[in-house]
């Protein structure tokens, strides 16, 4: 299974999967959520000089009111840093992330990398809703643990539901993303579509948790989906949101597979490996060329 990888990426994946990841993650959580501020202020501090893209300029809570390691993690920012795009008929990228795979769905047919297939059933364990998005268009974002992790509504519209999976949790960086066949399906996960009626727009949000994620937060619905949640699989929400309203968060950075059953594309100013910010214009109709 890793011998297409490097060696660099083959210590990277081991040392990344081969833990006990559901217990990692739990610990993680835990660690996470000690309440200590000095303790949490060194860790931060820690963190910034081994990481150099946690950049907390733009947050709206001052290091030194870290009451722990989540905080940071979950810490919101400063709204006049996020503008969100108002062209109608477009939807704006949900999260700060790095563009992934992205393209038509064939005929409920996307893919985590080249030569790693999956099926929009398999992702979200709902033939119905699959069969609405197979003709569509999906975007894979990837939030850094650096980034700022809440994600945020693409579009105006209605959520009638969440739907939590459980899973696995799998590292869902680019070294397991090209190994682990169908990775995004056999991770835990939420499925949350956005309906908007007015202008005839829709599209589902699938927030994928991966290792040392502890928890996923959905704000239109109570309690933490994590792997202790032993509650409805589908949990109602009835909820009308704005584009650009926040959504929730995770505790960590993970991955967001969008999806859209209109006929538009990745906004012609965007390709892979590129960062986006919640707010700016992630897909847009064919048959524009400039936004």
């Amino acid at each position: 299974m890793l011998s297409h990888l490097s060696l660099s990426e083959k210590i990277n994946f081991i040392a990344t999967n081969r833990l006990p990841r559901k217990a990692a993650s739990k610990l993680m959580g835990k660690l996470a959520s000690i309440e200590q501020p000095t303790l949490a202020k060194a860790m931060v501090r820690v963190w910034q000089h081994f990481d150099s893209e946690l950049d907390l300029s733009e947050s709206d809570v001052d290091i030194n009111a870290f009451r722990s390691l989540k905080d940071c993690f979950t810490r919101p920012i400063k709204q006049e840093r996020r503008p969100i795009a108002r062209q109608a008929g477009t939807i704006i990228s949900p999260a700060d992330a790095i563009i992934g795979a992205h393209g038509s769905i064939e005929d409920g047919m996307l893919f985590q990398a080249k030569g790693f297939p999956y099926t929009l059933q398999e992702l979200l364990n709902d033939d119905e809703l699959a069969s609405k998005y197979r003709r569509g268009y999906f975007v894979t974002l990837r939030l850094k643990a650096s980034f700022y992790h809440r994600f945020h509504a693409p579009i105006d519209g209605h959520i009638f539901s969440v739907n939590f999976i459980h899973g696995d949790m799998w590292n869902v960086n680019p070294v397991a993303v090209k190994t682990i066949d169908k990775l995004y399906c056999l991770n835990e996960r939420a499925v949350i579509e956005v309906q908007n009626y007015t202008e005839n727009l829709n599209c589902c949000l699938v927030p994928v948790a991966a290792i040392l994620v502890a928890s996923l937060r959905v704000h239109c619905i109570d309690g933490e989906l994590n792997q202790d949640y032993t509650g409805p699989k589908i949990i109602p929400c009835n909820q009308s949101v704005n584009k650009g309203q926040e959504l929730g968060y995770f505790e960590h950075g993970s991955t967001i597979v969008l999806l859209t059953s209109n006929d538009l594309s990745l906004n012609p100013t965007l390709a892979t490996g590129d960062r986006v910010n919640v707010g700016q214009v992630l897909l847009a109709p064919t048959n524009r060329s400039k936004l």
